[in-house]
């Protein structure tokens, strides 16, 4: 079993999502999720754009977000937004526990603003999302001007930051 099929079964559970709809959804998450990405988080959600035009599945991983559609007359699965999480950008949600929701919102690369609800049954969940979410978007995603380290040739290096040749010392 991969590492992808033993983390999505108990993730659904735990945010309560019938086994019956995760194992629907779960074809169409494998066609987008290696089997070696772990998930983070499943959940039910809407979009705030639509919230009539059938339910939604999130899929969060380490390496990328899935959203699916279940239409409401047909029960036909479609899948809305397959992207991974780097290519996400302006990427922001906010908790409001008197609510028990969080509102997750992402611009997709081809520039479409993304809002979804996320409905929680306790005002306690909605800081574990909060946790999640933090740990997937702010401690994973890290731009490239971030990572990188050094540049080969950089002109702003001083002379005597630069490597000498090496000569051997002699020590009497």
């Amino acid at each position: 079993m991969d590492v992808f099929s033993r983390t999505f079964l108990p993730a659904a559970a735990e945010a309560g999502v019938a086994m019956q709809t995760a194992s629907r959804h779960m074809p169409v998450f494998r066609r987008c999720v290696g089997s070696g990405d772990a998930t983070i988080l499943v959940t039910r959600c809407s979009r705030l754009a639509r919230p009539v035009a059938g339910e939604y599945l999130l899929l969060l991983t380490h390496r990328r977000l899935v959203v699916t559609q279940q239409t409401r007359v047909l029960h036909r699965l479609r899948l809305h937004l397959n992207t991974e999480l780097r290519e996400l950008s302006n990427v922001t949600w906010s908790p409001d526990p008197r609510l028990h929701c969080v509102e997750l919102a992402a611009t997709a690369i081809d520039g479409v603003r993304e809002r979804f609800l996320i409905r929680t049954r306790h005002p306690k969940q909605v800081w574990q999302l909060d946790a999640l979410l933090n740990h997937a978007f702010r401690t994973r995603v890290r731009t490239a001007r971030e990572r990188l380290v050094a540049t080969i040739g950089d002109a702003a290096a001083p002379a005597a930051a630069r490597p000498t040749a090496f000569r051997p010392v002699v020590v009497p």
